[in-house]
Protein backbone atom coordinates (compact mmCIF):
# COMPACT_ATOMS: atom_id res chain seq x y z
CA UNK A 1 0.00 0.00 0.00
CA UNK A 2 0.95 3.53 -0.16
CA UNK A 3 0.16 6.71 1.16
CA UNK A 4 -2.49 9.26 -0.32
CA UNK A 5 -0.96 11.58 -2.83
CA UNK A 6 -1.92 15.43 -2.03
CA UNK A 7 -4.03 15.31 -4.95
CA UNK A 8 -6.14 12.66 -4.48
CA UNK A 9 -9.64 12.53 -3.10
CA UNK A 10 -10.39 11.42 0.33
CA UNK A 11 -14.06 10.38 -0.53
CA UNK A 12 -15.52 8.79 -3.79
CA UNK A 13 -19.33 8.12 -3.38
CA UNK A 14 -20.09 6.63 0.18
CA UNK A 15 -16.20 5.10 0.75
CA UNK A 16 -13.84 6.64 2.57
CA UNK A 17 -9.90 6.36 0.85
CA UNK A 18 -7.29 5.30 3.19
CA UNK A 19 -4.14 4.84 0.42
CA UNK A 20 -3.04 3.49 -2.78
CA UNK A 21 -3.45 0.20 -3.64
CA UNK A 22 -1.96 0.19 -7.11
CA UNK A 23 -2.49 1.55 -10.59
CA UNK A 24 -3.15 0.22 -13.88
CA UNK A 25 -3.93 1.20 -17.29
CA UNK A 26 -7.71 1.99 -16.64
CA UNK A 27 -7.23 3.92 -13.79
CA UNK A 28 -6.18 4.76 -9.95
CA UNK A 29 -7.44 1.56 -7.03
CA UNK A 30 -7.27 2.93 -3.63
CA UNK A 31 -8.48 1.49 -0.09
CA UNK A 32 -11.39 2.52 1.14
CA UNK A 33 -14.12 2.30 3.84
CA UNK A 34 -17.74 2.69 3.59
CA UNK A 35 -19.79 4.50 6.46
CA UNK A 36 -21.09 1.03 7.63
CA UNK A 37 -17.51 -0.25 7.89
CA UNK A 38 -17.00 -2.47 5.20
CA UNK A 39 -12.95 -2.40 3.43
CA UNK A 40 -13.34 -2.32 -0.18
CA UNK A 41 -10.74 -1.56 -3.14
CA UNK A 42 -11.90 1.51 -5.57
CA UNK A 43 -10.74 2.09 -8.67
CA UNK A 44 -11.39 5.53 -10.12
CA UNK A 45 -11.12 5.84 -13.83
CA UNK A 46 -8.58 7.82 -15.79
CA UNK A 47 -10.57 10.67 -16.76
CA UNK A 48 -8.75 10.42 -20.19
CA UNK A 49 -10.34 7.31 -20.82
CA UNK A 50 -13.61 8.48 -19.23
CA UNK A 51 -13.89 10.82 -22.11
CA UNK A 52 -13.76 7.90 -24.67
CA UNK A 53 -17.93 7.06 -25.70
CA UNK A 54 -16.60 3.33 -26.62
CA UNK A 55 -14.60 3.07 -23.25
CA UNK A 56 -17.90 4.10 -21.12
CA UNK A 57 -20.21 1.84 -23.16
CA UNK A 58 -17.87 -1.30 -22.32
CA UNK A 59 -17.38 -0.02 -18.74
CA UNK A 60 -21.56 0.00 -18.39
CA UNK A 61 -21.73 -3.32 -20.08
CA UNK A 62 -18.41 -4.75 -18.13
CA UNK A 63 -19.81 -3.64 -14.85
CA UNK A 64 -23.18 -5.24 -15.24
CA UNK A 65 -21.90 -8.61 -16.26
CA UNK A 66 -19.29 -8.50 -13.70
CA UNK A 67 -22.26 -8.02 -10.73
CA UNK A 68 -23.85 -11.48 -11.82
CA UNK A 69 -20.85 -12.84 -10.54
CA UNK A 70 -21.41 -14.79 -7.09
CA UNK A 71 -18.58 -16.72 -6.80
CA UNK A 72 -16.38 -17.39 -3.76
CA UNK A 73 -12.76 -17.30 -5.68
CA UNK A 74 -13.26 -13.82 -6.75
CA UNK A 75 -13.77 -10.40 -5.71
CA UNK A 76 -17.53 -9.14 -5.63
CA UNK A 77 -18.73 -6.14 -7.38
CA UNK A 78 -20.46 -3.97 -4.54
CA UNK A 79 -21.32 -0.53 -6.04
CA UNK A 80 -20.21 1.35 -9.06
CA UNK A 81 -21.21 5.00 -10.89
CA UNK A 82 -20.59 4.21 -14.73
CA UNK A 83 -22.42 7.82 -15.31
CA UNK A 84 -20.37 9.84 -12.90
CA UNK A 85 -17.82 12.46 -14.87
CA UNK A 86 -15.28 10.42 -13.32
CA UNK A 87 -16.53 6.88 -13.33
CA UNK A 88 -15.31 4.25 -10.70
CA UNK A 89 -16.21 0.59 -9.42
CA UNK A 90 -15.94 -0.66 -5.48
CA UNK A 91 -15.19 -4.50 -5.01
CA UNK A 92 -14.84 -6.41 -2.08
CA UNK A 93 -11.02 -5.88 -0.63
CA UNK A 94 -9.17 -9.25 -0.13
CA UNK A 95 -7.01 -8.36 2.90
CA UNK A 96 -4.10 -10.71 1.59
CA UNK A 97 -0.79 -10.06 0.14
CA UNK A 98 -0.61 -10.53 -4.21
CA UNK A 99 1.14 -14.38 -5.10
CA UNK A 100 3.80 -11.68 -6.79
CA UNK A 101 4.46 -10.28 -3.47
CA UNK A 102 4.77 -13.77 -1.43
CA UNK A 103 6.79 -15.84 -4.47
CA UNK A 104 9.08 -12.52 -4.69
CA UNK A 105 9.33 -12.57 -1.00
CA UNK A 106 9.53 -16.03 0.10
CA UNK A 107 9.97 -18.18 -3.16
CA UNK A 108 7.98 -20.39 -4.80
CA UNK A 109 4.96 -22.48 -3.06
CA UNK A 110 4.89 -25.90 -1.58
CA UNK A 111 3.15 -28.81 -3.72
CA UNK A 112 -0.10 -28.48 -1.63
CA UNK A 113 -0.59 -24.97 -2.10
CA UNK A 114 -0.13 -25.39 -5.34
CA UNK A 115 -3.06 -27.73 -5.69
CA UNK A 116 -5.04 -25.48 -3.49
CA UNK A 117 -4.13 -22.19 -5.48
CA UNK A 118 -5.22 -24.04 -9.17
CA UNK A 119 -8.04 -25.22 -7.32
CA UNK A 120 -9.07 -21.72 -6.65
CA UNK A 121 -8.12 -20.02 -9.66
CA UNK A 122 -10.04 -22.54 -11.90
CA UNK A 123 -13.27 -21.79 -9.71
CA UNK A 124 -12.80 -18.42 -10.19
CA UNK A 125 -12.53 -18.59 -13.77
CA UNK A 126 -14.92 -20.91 -14.04
CA UNK A 127 -17.46 -18.37 -12.40
CA UNK A 128 -16.34 -16.09 -14.62
CA UNK A 129 -17.24 -17.70 -17.67
CA UNK A 130 -20.24 -18.55 -16.77
CA UNK A 131 -21.51 -15.37 -16.54
CA UNK A 132 -20.14 -14.62 -19.82
CA UNK A 133 -16.87 -12.53 -18.70
CA UNK A 134 -13.16 -13.41 -20.14
CA UNK A 135 -10.49 -12.27 -17.25
CA UNK A 136 -8.07 -12.19 -19.79
CA UNK A 137 -5.46 -10.49 -18.17
CA UNK A 138 -4.96 -12.95 -15.15
CA UNK A 139 -1.39 -12.90 -13.68
CA UNK A 140 0.37 -12.89 -9.73
CA UNK A 141 -0.35 -9.12 -9.03
CA UNK A 142 -3.74 -9.81 -9.31
CA UNK A 143 -3.98 -13.32 -7.06
CA UNK A 144 -4.16 -12.74 -3.62
CA UNK A 145 -3.81 -15.22 -0.87
CA UNK A 146 -5.86 -15.43 2.10
CA UNK A 147 -5.93 -17.85 4.93
CA UNK A 148 -9.02 -19.37 3.02
CA UNK A 149 -7.63 -19.60 -0.30
CA UNK A 150 -6.53 -17.95 -3.38
CA UNK A 151 -9.00 -14.98 -4.87
CA UNK A 152 -9.36 -13.35 -7.95
CA UNK A 153 -9.33 -9.43 -8.61
CA UNK A 154 -9.00 -7.12 -11.01
CA UNK A 155 -11.63 -9.19 -13.15
CA UNK A 156 -10.99 -7.86 -16.71
CA UNK A 157 -13.22 -5.14 -17.08
CA UNK A 158 -12.66 -3.27 -19.56
CA UNK A 159 -9.10 -3.03 -20.45
CA UNK A 160 -7.35 -0.67 -22.92
CA UNK A 161 -4.99 -1.31 -25.46
CA UNK A 162 -1.60 -2.54 -24.95
CA UNK A 163 1.20 0.11 -25.44
CA UNK A 164 2.77 -1.78 -28.09
CA UNK A 165 -0.97 -1.92 -29.68
CA UNK A 166 -0.62 1.21 -32.66
CA UNK A 167 -2.39 3.03 -33.26
CA UNK A 168 -5.39 3.06 -31.18
CA UNK A 169 -8.60 2.75 -31.25
CA UNK A 170 -9.42 1.45 -28.07
CA UNK A 171 -9.49 -2.50 -28.18
CA UNK A 172 -10.23 -4.11 -24.89
CA UNK A 173 -11.77 -7.45 -24.07
CA UNK A 174 -14.98 -6.92 -23.60
CA UNK A 175 -17.68 -8.37 -20.95
CA UNK A 176 -20.03 -11.14 -23.18
CA UNK A 177 -23.47 -11.69 -22.75
CA UNK A 178 -23.95 -14.03 -19.88
CA UNK A 179 -24.88 -17.41 -21.84
CA UNK A 180 -27.03 -20.29 -19.86
CA UNK A 181 -24.51 -22.26 -17.67
CA UNK A 182 -23.69 -25.11 -19.69
CA UNK A 183 -22.56 -23.51 -22.39
CA UNK A 184 -19.35 -21.91 -22.85
CA UNK A 185 -19.26 -17.87 -23.18
CA UNK A 186 -18.70 -16.74 -26.72
CA UNK A 187 -15.65 -15.37 -28.37
CA UNK A 188 -14.33 -11.90 -26.93
CA UNK A 189 -12.85 -9.32 -29.08
CA UNK A 190 -8.92 -9.58 -29.25
CA UNK A 191 -6.37 -7.79 -27.43
CA UNK A 192 -3.26 -7.22 -29.72
CA UNK A 193 -0.55 -7.82 -26.71
CA UNK A 194 -2.86 -8.79 -23.92
CA UNK A 195 -1.64 -6.60 -20.85
CA UNK A 196 1.29 -4.97 -20.95
CA UNK A 197 2.17 -5.03 -17.19
CA UNK A 198 2.19 -8.96 -17.70
CA UNK A 199 3.44 -9.82 -21.39
CA UNK A 200 5.40 -13.00 -19.93
CA UNK A 201 1.37 -14.27 -18.94
CA UNK A 202 0.04 -13.64 -22.28
CA UNK A 203 -1.57 -16.13 -24.49
CA UNK A 204 -0.34 -16.82 -28.25
CA UNK A 205 -3.41 -15.79 -29.58
CA UNK A 206 -3.24 -11.93 -27.17
CA UNK A 207 0.11 -11.51 -28.78
CA UNK A 208 -1.01 -12.45 -32.37
CA UNK A 209 -4.30 -10.51 -32.30
CA UNK A 210 -6.51 -13.72 -32.78
CA UNK A 211 -9.97 -14.40 -31.16
CA UNK A 212 -10.26 -14.87 -27.73
CA UNK A 213 -11.75 -18.00 -25.86
CA UNK A 214 -12.07 -19.15 -22.55
CA UNK A 215 -9.20 -20.76 -23.45
CA UNK A 216 -6.74 -17.38 -23.24
CA UNK A 217 -7.46 -17.41 -19.40
CA UNK A 218 -6.37 -21.51 -19.42
CA UNK A 219 -3.18 -20.52 -20.51
CA UNK A 220 -2.64 -17.62 -18.38
CA UNK A 221 -3.67 -19.86 -15.68
CA UNK A 222 -0.77 -22.42 -16.28
CA UNK A 223 1.34 -19.55 -16.94
CA UNK A 224 0.59 -18.12 -13.17
CA UNK A 225 1.01 -21.68 -11.60
CA UNK A 226 4.36 -22.41 -13.51
CA UNK A 227 5.16 -19.00 -12.07
CA UNK A 228 4.11 -19.50 -8.37
CA UNK A 229 6.43 -23.45 -8.58
CA UNK A 230 9.35 -22.18 -9.97
CA UNK A 231 9.55 -18.46 -8.91
CA UNK A 232 10.22 -17.96 -13.16
CA UNK A 233 8.16 -17.32 -15.96
CA UNK A 234 7.53 -20.38 -18.16
CA UNK A 235 8.96 -18.67 -21.09
CA UNK A 236 11.72 -16.37 -19.62
CA UNK A 237 12.13 -12.73 -18.48
CA UNK A 238 11.08 -10.05 -20.97
CA UNK A 239 14.97 -8.16 -21.22
CA UNK A 240 17.13 -11.19 -22.81
CA UNK A 241 18.87 -10.51 -25.69
CA UNK A 242 16.80 -10.12 -28.46
CA UNK A 243 14.99 -6.92 -27.68
CA UNK A 244 11.75 -6.25 -26.64
CA UNK A 245 10.13 -9.02 -28.89
CA UNK A 246 12.00 -11.84 -27.69
CA UNK A 247 9.51 -12.96 -25.29
CA UNK A 248 6.54 -12.65 -27.63
CA UNK A 249 8.44 -14.52 -30.11
CA UNK A 250 9.36 -17.36 -27.40
CA UNK A 251 5.62 -17.41 -26.33
CA UNK A 252 4.43 -18.30 -29.58
CA UNK A 253 7.11 -20.46 -31.05
CA UNK A 254 9.37 -22.42 -27.64
CA UNK A 255 8.23 -24.71 -25.27
CA UNK A 256 7.82 -23.88 -22.04
CA UNK A 257 9.97 -24.25 -19.19
CA UNK A 258 8.76 -26.47 -16.05
CA UNK A 259 11.77 -27.53 -14.49
CA UNK A 260 11.21 -27.33 -10.57
CA UNK A 261 7.16 -27.78 -10.92
CA UNK A 262 5.58 -30.84 -9.30
CA UNK A 263 5.44 -34.16 -10.90
CA UNK A 264 1.79 -33.98 -9.91
CA UNK A 265 1.41 -30.62 -11.87
CA UNK A 266 3.90 -31.29 -14.79
CA UNK A 267 1.69 -32.30 -17.25
CA UNK A 268 -1.62 -30.40 -16.35
CA UNK A 269 0.39 -27.23 -16.90
CA UNK A 270 2.25 -28.60 -19.95
CA UNK A 271 -1.15 -28.41 -21.31
CA UNK A 272 -2.54 -25.39 -19.76
CA UNK A 273 0.48 -23.85 -22.24
CA UNK A 274 -0.29 -25.20 -25.49
CA UNK A 275 0.08 -23.19 -28.46
CA UNK A 276 -3.26 -24.19 -29.68
CA UNK A 277 -6.51 -22.81 -28.16
CA UNK A 278 -8.23 -26.28 -28.79
CA UNK A 279 -5.32 -28.41 -27.21
CA UNK A 280 -6.01 -26.62 -23.70
CA UNK A 281 -8.12 -28.59 -20.78
CA UNK A 282 -11.41 -26.50 -19.58
CA UNK A 283 -11.49 -25.22 -16.41
CA UNK A 284 -13.94 -28.07 -15.11
CA UNK A 285 -10.74 -30.86 -16.76
CA UNK A 286 -8.58 -28.80 -14.64
CA UNK A 287 -10.17 -29.22 -11.62
CA UNK A 288 -10.61 -32.93 -12.30
CA UNK A 289 -7.03 -33.27 -12.47
CA UNK A 290 -5.87 -31.25 -9.49
CA UNK A 291 -8.30 -33.24 -7.34
CA UNK A 292 -10.30 -30.24 -6.24
CA UNK A 293 -12.75 -31.73 -4.35
CA UNK A 294 -10.26 -33.03 -1.96
CA UNK A 295 -8.61 -29.43 -1.59
CA UNK A 296 -11.26 -27.01 -1.72
CA UNK A 297 -14.99 -26.43 -0.75
CA UNK A 298 -17.34 -23.44 0.01
CA UNK A 299 -14.80 -20.96 -1.21
CA UNK A 300 -12.38 -22.25 1.30
CA UNK A 301 -9.11 -24.59 1.69
CA UNK A 302 -10.46 -27.94 3.71
CA UNK A 303 -7.64 -27.71 5.86
CA UNK A 304 -4.29 -25.41 6.29
CA UNK A 305 -3.00 -24.92 2.47
CA UNK A 306 -0.35 -22.38 3.26
CA UNK A 307 2.99 -22.64 5.17
CA UNK A 308 3.39 -21.14 8.67
CA UNK A 309 5.83 -17.76 8.00
CA UNK A 310 2.98 -17.06 5.28
CA UNK A 311 0.29 -17.33 7.64
CA UNK A 312 2.13 -15.20 9.90
CA UNK A 313 2.83 -13.07 6.81
CA UNK A 314 -0.64 -12.51 6.41
CA UNK A 315 -1.57 -11.37 10.03
CA UNK A 316 1.45 -8.65 9.70
CA UNK A 317 -0.58 -7.89 6.27
CA UNK A 318 -3.63 -7.31 8.32
CA UNK A 319 -1.83 -5.26 10.99
CA UNK A 320 -0.58 -3.01 8.22
CA UNK A 321 -3.92 -2.40 6.67
CA UNK A 322 -5.19 -1.17 10.37
CA UNK A 323 -2.50 1.54 10.14
CA UNK A 324 -3.09 2.88 6.84
CA UNK A 325 -5.48 5.02 8.23
CA UNK A 326 -4.23 8.39 7.99
CA UNK A 327 -2.49 10.93 5.57
CA UNK A 328 -1.23 13.98 6.58
CA UNK A 329 -2.90 17.41 7.47
CA UNK A 330 -0.23 19.64 6.76
CA UNK A 331 0.54 18.44 3.12
CA UNK A 332 0.58 21.06 0.73
CA UNK A 333 -1.40 20.46 -2.71
CA UNK A 334 -1.66 21.53 -6.12
CA UNK A 335 -5.17 22.90 -7.92
CA UNK A 336 -7.39 20.17 -9.20
CA UNK A 337 -6.31 19.79 -13.11
CA UNK A 338 -8.56 20.19 -16.04
CA UNK A 339 -8.47 16.25 -16.03
CA UNK A 340 -11.06 17.17 -12.65
CA UNK A 341 -14.00 18.65 -13.77
CA UNK A 342 -16.32 20.49 -11.24
CA UNK A 343 -19.86 18.60 -10.72
CA UNK A 344 -22.26 17.74 -7.65
CA UNK A 345 -22.24 15.02 -5.82
CA UNK A 346 -24.99 12.59 -7.50
CA UNK A 347 -26.55 9.40 -5.91
CA UNK A 348 -24.96 5.89 -6.02
CA UNK A 349 -26.50 2.67 -6.58
CA UNK A 350 -25.91 -0.09 -4.04
CA UNK A 351 -26.30 -4.20 -5.27
CA UNK A 352 -28.22 -6.08 -2.43
CA UNK A 353 -25.11 -6.97 0.18
CA UNK A 354 -23.04 -10.27 0.48
CA UNK A 355 -23.31 -11.68 3.76
CA UNK A 356 -20.27 -13.64 2.76
CA UNK A 357 -17.78 -10.88 3.73
CA UNK A 358 -18.00 -9.55 7.11
CA UNK A 359 -17.25 -6.23 7.74
CA UNK A 360 -13.60 -4.69 9.28
CA UNK A 361 -15.30 -2.09 10.97
CA UNK A 362 -17.85 -0.07 12.44
CA UNK A 363 -16.66 3.70 12.87
CA UNK A 364 -18.02 6.65 10.83
CA UNK A 365 -15.15 9.03 10.99
CA UNK A 366 -12.45 9.56 8.33
CA UNK A 367 -9.48 8.39 9.19
CA UNK A 368 -7.15 10.42 6.77
CA UNK A 369 -6.60 13.93 8.16
CA UNK A 370 -4.96 15.72 4.69
CA UNK A 371 -7.00 18.82 3.84
CA UNK A 372 -5.71 19.13 0.55
CA UNK A 373 -8.21 20.39 -1.81
CA UNK A 374 -10.58 17.85 -3.02
CA UNK A 375 -10.75 16.92 -6.74
CA UNK A 376 -14.09 17.73 -7.53
CA UNK A 377 -14.84 13.77 -8.40
CA UNK A 378 -18.95 12.74 -8.89
CA UNK A 379 -19.12 11.90 -5.37
CA UNK A 380 -17.84 14.46 -3.27
CA UNK A 381 -19.84 16.91 -1.10
CA UNK A 382 -18.00 20.25 -0.67
CA UNK A 383 -16.03 21.16 2.36
CA UNK A 384 -17.82 23.63 4.79
CA UNK A 385 -17.49 25.86 7.62
CA UNK A 386 -18.07 23.50 10.14
CA UNK A 387 -19.07 24.75 13.79
CA UNK A 388 -16.63 23.65 16.43
CA UNK A 389 -16.77 20.20 17.86
CA UNK A 390 -15.30 17.84 20.82
CA UNK A 391 -12.43 15.96 19.89
CA UNK A 392 -13.86 12.50 18.00
CA UNK A 393 -12.40 9.59 19.60
CA UNK A 394 -9.80 7.57 17.46
CA UNK A 395 -11.27 5.32 15.76
CA UNK A 396 -9.80 1.60 16.71
CA UNK A 397 -12.35 -0.06 18.72
CA UNK A 398 -13.41 -2.10 16.08
CA UNK A 399 -10.22 -1.86 14.07
CA UNK A 400 -8.76 -4.00 17.51
CA UNK A 401 -11.22 -6.40 17.53
CA UNK A 402 -10.51 -7.26 13.79
CA UNK A 403 -6.54 -7.25 15.09
CA UNK A 404 -7.47 -9.81 17.68
CA UNK A 405 -9.64 -11.70 15.56
CA UNK A 406 -6.38 -12.24 12.68
CA UNK A 407 -4.14 -12.85 15.95
CA UNK A 408 -6.33 -15.73 16.61
CA UNK A 409 -6.59 -17.27 13.55
CA UNK A 410 -2.63 -16.75 13.45
CA UNK A 411 -2.23 -18.54 16.22
CA UNK A 412 -4.54 -21.75 15.91
CA UNK A 413 -2.93 -21.85 12.19
CA UNK A 414 0.37 -21.30 12.58
CA UNK A 415 1.77 -21.76 16.45
CA UNK A 416 4.35 -19.69 17.58
CA UNK A 417 3.99 -17.68 14.51
CA UNK A 418 2.24 -14.88 16.59
CA UNK A 419 5.40 -14.32 18.47
CA UNK A 420 6.67 -13.32 14.86
CA UNK A 421 3.96 -11.25 14.29
CA UNK A 422 3.99 -9.27 17.17
CA UNK A 423 7.55 -8.86 17.90
CA UNK A 424 8.53 -8.18 14.39
CA UNK A 425 9.83 -4.32 13.08
CA UNK A 426 6.30 -3.17 13.05
CA UNK A 427 4.75 -3.04 16.66
CA UNK A 428 0.99 -3.41 16.29
CA UNK A 429 0.30 -2.16 19.76
CA UNK A 430 2.38 1.37 18.91
CA UNK A 431 0.36 3.39 17.05
CA UNK A 432 1.58 3.34 13.18
CA UNK A 433 3.36 0.26 13.61
CA UNK A 434 6.54 2.55 14.86
CA UNK A 435 9.95 1.01 16.04
CA UNK A 436 9.69 0.44 19.96
CA UNK A 437 12.83 2.82 20.15
CA UNK A 438 13.18 5.64 18.12
CA UNK A 439 15.55 6.57 15.78
CA UNK A 440 17.54 9.83 16.33
CA UNK A 441 17.27 12.11 13.46
CA UNK A 442 20.72 13.67 11.82
CA UNK A 443 21.14 17.10 12.50
CA UNK A 444 22.90 19.43 11.07
CA UNK A 445 25.55 21.10 14.06
CA UNK A 446 24.22 24.69 13.56
CA UNK A 447 20.83 23.43 14.70
CA UNK A 448 22.27 21.14 17.72
CA UNK A 449 23.28 24.02 19.78
CA UNK A 450 19.81 24.89 19.45
CA UNK A 451 17.66 22.34 20.05
CA UNK A 452 19.67 20.61 22.56
CA UNK A 453 18.26 22.40 25.61
CA UNK A 454 14.80 20.82 26.90
CA UNK A 455 11.87 22.80 28.19
CA UNK A 456 10.29 21.94 31.36
CA UNK A 457 8.30 18.22 30.36
CA UNK A 458 10.98 17.60 27.59
CA UNK A 459 10.03 19.31 24.55
CA UNK A 460 12.98 21.71 23.62
CA UNK A 461 12.62 25.50 24.34
CA UNK A 462 13.47 26.32 21.07
CA UNK A 463 10.77 24.83 19.28
CA UNK A 464 7.99 26.09 21.95
CA UNK A 465 5.42 29.01 20.24
CA UNK A 466 3.39 29.31 17.37
CA UNK A 467 4.84 28.72 13.50
CA UNK A 468 2.79 29.71 10.34
CA UNK A 469 3.13 27.92 6.79
CA UNK A 470 1.46 29.35 3.67
CA UNK A 471 0.27 27.30 0.26
CA UNK A 472 -1.44 29.45 -2.10
CA UNK A 473 -5.00 30.18 -0.58
CA UNK A 474 -4.18 28.30 2.63
CA UNK A 475 -2.23 28.82 5.99
CA UNK A 476 -1.59 26.65 8.45
CA UNK A 477 -0.56 27.71 12.03
CA UNK A 478 1.27 25.82 14.10
CA UNK A 479 1.48 25.51 18.32
CA UNK A 480 3.81 23.58 20.72
CA UNK A 481 3.41 23.97 24.56
CA UNK A 482 5.71 22.37 27.20
CA UNK A 483 4.00 18.91 28.27
CA UNK A 484 5.28 15.27 29.51
CA UNK A 485 5.22 12.31 27.33
CA UNK A 486 1.19 11.44 26.35
CA UNK A 487 0.56 15.05 26.68
CA UNK A 488 -1.06 17.27 23.87
CA UNK A 489 1.69 19.50 23.00
CA UNK A 490 0.99 20.41 19.56
CA UNK A 491 -2.27 22.00 18.14
CA UNK A 492 -2.31 23.25 14.23
CA UNK A 493 -5.32 25.02 12.44
CA UNK A 494 -5.77 25.34 8.63
CA UNK A 495 -7.84 27.89 7.22
CA UNK A 496 -8.76 28.82 3.70
CA UNK A 497 -11.98 29.48 1.50
CA UNK A 498 -14.80 27.07 2.50
CA UNK A 499 -12.70 25.40 4.93
CA UNK A 500 -11.40 25.49 8.61
CA UNK A 501 -10.19 22.67 10.82
CA UNK A 502 -7.68 22.13 13.94
CA UNK A 503 -5.85 18.88 14.90
CA UNK A 504 -3.81 18.44 18.50
CA UNK A 505 -1.08 15.36 18.38
CA UNK A 506 0.48 14.27 21.84
CA UNK A 507 4.38 14.68 22.63
CA UNK A 508 5.91 11.02 22.10
CA UNK A 509 9.78 11.53 22.48
CA UNK A 510 12.42 14.42 22.27
CA UNK A 511 15.48 12.57 20.51
CA UNK A 512 18.51 14.70 19.73
CA UNK A 513 17.39 17.07 17.21
CA UNK A 514 13.84 16.51 16.55
CA UNK A 515 10.59 15.94 18.44
CA UNK A 516 8.44 13.16 17.82
CA UNK A 517 4.42 13.67 17.79
CA UNK A 518 2.03 10.69 17.91
CA UNK A 519 -0.98 10.65 16.22
CA UNK A 520 -3.15 13.65 15.53
CA UNK A 521 -6.88 13.86 17.16
CA UNK A 522 -9.67 16.37 15.32
CA UNK A 523 -10.72 19.34 17.58
CA UNK A 524 -12.89 21.08 15.09
CA UNK A 525 -13.78 20.78 11.90
CA UNK A 526 -16.58 18.50 9.37
CA UNK A 527 -15.52 15.24 9.74
CA UNK A 528 -16.10 15.34 5.48
CA UNK A 529 -12.86 17.74 5.34
CA UNK A 530 -11.16 17.20 8.78
CA UNK A 531 -9.46 13.94 9.36
CA UNK A 532 -7.41 12.83 12.17
CA UNK A 533 -4.02 11.79 11.13
CA UNK A 534 -0.30 9.50 11.74
CA UNK A 535 2.85 10.16 13.84
CA UNK A 536 5.06 13.08 12.80
CA UNK A 537 8.50 14.66 13.36
CA UNK A 538 9.35 17.84 14.02
CA UNK A 539 13.16 19.31 13.26
CA UNK A 540 14.23 22.65 13.77
CA UNK A 541 16.60 23.71 10.82
CA UNK A 542 19.59 25.93 10.45
CA UNK A 543 17.43 28.88 8.66
CA UNK A 544 15.42 29.11 12.51
CA UNK A 545 12.79 27.37 10.45
CA UNK A 546 10.71 24.56 11.76
CA UNK A 547 10.40 21.17 9.43
CA UNK A 548 7.18 18.74 10.18
CA UNK A 549 7.25 15.54 8.21
CA UNK A 550 4.77 12.34 8.36
CA UNK A 551 6.14 9.66 9.40
CA UNK A 552 6.00 6.92 6.48
CA UNK A 553 3.85 8.97 4.01
CA UNK A 554 6.67 9.18 1.77
CA UNK A 555 5.48 13.01 1.04
CA UNK A 556 7.41 16.15 1.28
CA UNK A 557 7.83 17.76 4.99
CA UNK A 558 5.99 22.03 4.93
CA UNK A 559 7.90 24.35 6.33
CA UNK A 560 6.96 27.02 8.69
CA UNK A 561 8.02 30.08 9.81
CA UNK A 562 7.73 32.74 12.71
CA UNK A 563 5.07 34.97 12.42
Amino acid sequence: MEQLHPADPHRIGPYRLFSRLGAGRTGQVYLARCDRGRTVAVKLIHPALAARPEFRTRFRHDVDAARRLDGEWTAPVLDADTEAPTPWLATGYVAGPSLHEVVAGSGPLPPRSLRVLAAGLAYALQDLHRAGLLHGALHPSNVHLTLDGPRVTDLGITHPPSDRAAPPPLRALRALPAPPPARPPRTGEADPAGSPRSPGFAAPEQIGGGPLTAACDVFRLGAVLAYAATGRLPFGEAEPPGGPDALPHRVTTAAPDLDGVPAALHQLLRDCLRRDPAARPGTAEVLARVGARDTVADGRALEPWLPAPLVARLGRHAVRLLDREDAGPDRPAPPPTPLDPVHPARPTTHPTPRPAYPTNSTDSTDSTDSTSPKPAYSAYAPPRVPAPTAPPPRPRAASTAFLLAVAAVVAVTAGGTVYTVMTGAQDPLLPGGAPRTPTPATVPPAATATAATPAPGGIPESYLGTWQATAGARTWRLTLTPGATGDPVMSLAVQAPQLSCAWSAPLLDAPPGAVELGPSTVTSGAPAACMPGGRSRLRLLPDGTLQRELTGSGGPPLTYRRP
